[in-house]
């Protein structure tokens, strides 16, 4: 607010960063905040901005966010996307000049509160080389996909195509740790672990190993989807200019058939899949979704760690504007 956000849009952005730390991706939560202020301060990010539909064409539409809070914004074309799904069965929203949005999952989210499957893809800024080659030019093409599931929970899938997003090598430099082999190459194609290796020219690989064509191939898909098809461009073109491009789809389930049906349906896998047999040494199977649900669930009796150097970032800013904050447990 300090920044000149309006109270609703601050809460908003707020509330997303908080809920992925509670989720377990830290990577999207509140190690953001700093880079968001230093957008604003930049002029590239509109604390004020909002979204104008240019083009609706019944179950589609395409929104100019004008630059501004990308987690505001992906809210408000879901929320489009779910009326529109609701009155024609199945819709489809893109966004450009859209900022960070943060975690696909929530949007996802709001679509199964309403009994519908909700999908979201963004890209953004090149950090992954295609399969085969060292130079940037996919994001790590993040896609979520959320499902009424009959069952507590809802399937929620919500993954990159690459072996990791940024923010987790972020999350890892900041926490000075190395990083997992196969996660990133450095600048001439040797595989490396160390984060600045990324930071000095190098790129994250796309999921699959030796069939990395796999990744790449939906990383391709993904940056088409957002980027070719919302006008942002894609991740490696003149015209992006960072930021995320956006797509989102809903589905309204009881559209193509009984809704019953289709949770029993759902159930019925899910039990199926929880129920099979285990690898050795393996507790259970989970679904899709279900790691979050239960880090969120733990987080929210614990507390969730946030590493000095983030807290300290955050604390300089709030410091400067003049913003009290507590402060946090020491662990």
């Amino acid at each position: 607010m300090k920044k000149g956000a309006s109270q609703e849009d601050a809460e908003i952005v707020s509330d997303l960063l908080v809920r992925a730390n509670l989720a377990g991706h830290d990577s999207h939560g509140v190690i953001r905040i700093s880079s968001y202020v230093k957008a604003i301060d930049e002029g590239k990010l509109n604390p004020k901005a909002k979204g104008v539909i240019e083009a609706d064409d019944g179950a589609t539409a395409l929104i100019n966010g004008n630059w501004g809070f990308g987690q505001v914004l992906a809210s408000g074309a879901m929320k489009t996307a779910i009326d529109k799904g609701k009155k024609y069965g199945v819709s489809a929203v893109s966004i450009y000049n859209c900022w960070h949005i943060g975690r696909m999952a929530d949007y996802c989210l709001m679509a199964t509160e309403q009994e519908m499957i909700g999908i979201t893809m963004v890209n953004s800024t090149p950090s992954v080389s295609p399969f085969g080659g060292v130079q940037r030019i996919f994001n790590p093409s993040p896609l979520g996909a959320g499902v009424p599931s009959g069952v507590e929970q809802p399937f929620m899938l919500d993954i990159s195509m690459s072996v990791c997003a940024q923010g987790k090598i972020d999350l890892k430099q900041a926490r000075g740790e190395k990083l997992p082999p196969g996660w990133i190459i450095d600048r001439n194609g040797r595989p490396s672990v160390d984060p600045n290796d990324f930071y000095e020219g190098g790129s994250i690989l796309p999921i699959g190993g030796d069939v990395g064509y796999k990744g790449y191939g939906l990383a391709f898909l993904v940056d088409i989807l957002t980027g070719a098809l919302s006008g942002s461009g894609c991740a490696s073109s003149q015209e992006f200019h960072g930021g995320n491009g956006v797509f989102i789809l809903t589905l309204d389930v009881a559209r193509f058939g009984e809704l019953e049906g289709f949770k029993s349906r759902m159930k019925e896998v899910i039990t199926n899949v929880k129920t099979s047999r285990r690898a050795p040494n393996v507790s259970q199977i989970m679904i899709p979704g279900e790691p979050e649900f239960m880090t969120e669930e733990a987080r929210r009796m614990t507390g969730i760690f946030v590493e000095d150097p983030t807290w300290d970032a955050i604390s300089e800013i709030a410091k400067g504007l003049g913003v009290a904050i507590p402060e946090p447990m020491r662990a």
